[in-house]
């Protein structure tokens, strides 16, 4: 596939993601996909497979969201394998706190699916919302 093929893919998982079908993002994910969250937080880390990914990140993280969280995508650049997503992302904690992040996500491709994933974020807001 080619960079407007990957793009093109890319803005319908999120586009499905917004209408609450998660199986659309996970399901464009190789098995053995490396998710990447930088900093320090307690979400930092690398996931490698999708099993850790939910295991690890996704279903912790839902735990303390309330209704999850809606990502809206801002900008998609595509390069050969690689595509580049700004994003918003819009939720609130079980404890009330406003979780509103920005995210600058590195999708790289191979053979059809998202094979890493690399996710720029607010840390100091993450540390906020759910602790350290």
């Amino acid at each position: 596939m080619g960079a407007a093929e990957n793009k093109k893919l890319m803005q319908e998982m999120f586009e499905e993601l917004g209408k609450g079908n998660g199986d659309a993002f996970l399901g464009n994910m190789a098995d053995d996909v490396q998710f990447t969250i930088i900093g320090s937080t307690k979400y930092s880390g690398t996931f490698n497979g999708k099993k850790e990914l939910v295991e690890k990140l996704l279903g912790p993280l839902s735990a303390q969201l309330e209704g999850g969280i809606t990502i809206t995508p801002e900008n998609f650049i595509a390069d050969g394998d690689i595509v580049a997503m700004q994003a918003k992302g819009k939720s609130t904690t079980k404890e009330g706190k406003s979780y509103d992040n920005t995210y600058c996500q590195v999708f790289t491709f191979q053979d059809g699916k998202v094979q890493r994933v690399t996710e720029y974020l607010d840390t100091e807001l993450v540390t906020e919302a759910f602790g350290k």
